[in-house]
């Protein structure tokens, strides 16, 4: 039988962390190694009681060993994600992905792990984007997907996202590269977050996980949107420097995209670009099923919270009272 895992560097509220750990080992992943970004006493205390769950706190002590503590987030993403793949285990193969990110397979994701070739060193999913849920809408999450062939990625975005496709690769806020399983174990792997590099080849002999979408969570609400706005802007997948997203001529990067709604019409304008590409209403559901762009999910995590964590459960619901 195929054995896969997870490596994630989290920083989130620990009914997230529940719901992404639930969702996992629903899935099947033999092991989870969850790295603590910043102390979380009671996060550790969740999580490291189920036996597939390895909680590693990145405290002093951890990174004094490993030089000192990167500044950039994504640096000790890397730096977390190759802790884990050094350790001695029975893994076949490794996932590194994020905390808002839930891996959304067809079908057994052992399987099809199993069926790659052997010269597959790392296999990559490609992401769908979660969208906000309107209030009264049913349990069902909705997810915006994008064609890989460029011109058919930017006509169909530009049917449904208007002139904001001009910026957005394919209407996507977040990435569209998708993140990879590599081989668990593999000596003198360079993990990224999108990539891998071995003896200076990047991604050698990379497969495509057809069977399994990466169902990212990017902005999944727009309080969730708001929240993680200026960070990002400053230090994140907003930030400056970054390459623009969209191809078409014009094409602006997010940071100055978003500079400039805001300058042109402050915090509604902000929640009207929101609103336009990344909340599901009908309109936008309806273009994207014309498009064949849209994906749905039953996800149901708090049953599968209840099931994998019940003393949490408990424990949340008193805090609530």
């Amino acid at each position: 039988m195929t054995r896969w895992g997870i490596v994630a560097t989290v920083k989130a509220p620990l009914p997230r962390l529940l719901d992404f750990a639930a969702w996992h080992l629903d899935l099947g992943a033999s092991q989870l190694f969850l790295y603590l970004d910043d102390g979380d006493p009671a996060a550790r205390e969740a999580l490291s009681g189920h036996p597939r769950i390895t909680v590693t706190e990145t405290d002093a002590a951890y990174w004094a060993k490993k030089g000192g503590r990167p500044d950039a987030h994504q640096n000790r993403q890397c730096r977390n994600a190759r802790h884990a793949n050094n350790r001695k285990t029975d893994l076949d193969w490794l996932a590194h992905i994020d905390v808002d990110e839930f891996l959304l397979p067809e079908g057994d994701i052992g399987a099809a792990l199993a069926a790659l070739p052997d010269a597959a060193l790392c296999a990559r999913m490609r992401p769908v984007e979660a969208l906000a849920t309107p209030e009264g809408s049913d349990k069902i999450t909705y997810f915006k997907a994008f064609h890989l062939d460029q011109p058919t990625r930017q006509a169909a975005a530009s049917r449904i996202f208007g002139a904001w496709a001009q910026h957005l690769s394919g209407g996507f806020l977040s990435h569209v590269a998708g993140k990879l399983f590599f081989r668990a174990g593999t000596k003198g792997l360079q993990i990224r977050i999108h990539n891998v590099i071995l003896d200076g080849e990047q991604n050698p002999g990379q497969a495509t996980l057809d069977t399994v979408r990466l169902g990212h969570f990017h902005a999944a609400s727009w309080e969730a949107f708001e929240a993680a706005y200026r960070f990002r802007l400053a230090h994140g997948s907003y930030r400056d420097g970054l390459n623009p997203q969209g191809r078409a001529p014009g094409a602006l990067k997010l940071h100055d995209l978003f500079r400039q709604i805001e300058a042109e019409g402050g915090r509604a304008a902000l929640r009207q670009f929101y609103e336009d590409v990344a909340t599901g209403t009908p309109a936008l559901l309806g273009a994207l099923e014309r498009e064949g762009l849209l994906y749905r999910r039953d996800m149901d995590l708090p049953s599968r919270v209840a099931r994998h964590f019940p003393h949490c459960v408990g424990q949340m619901a008193r805090q609530i009272l």
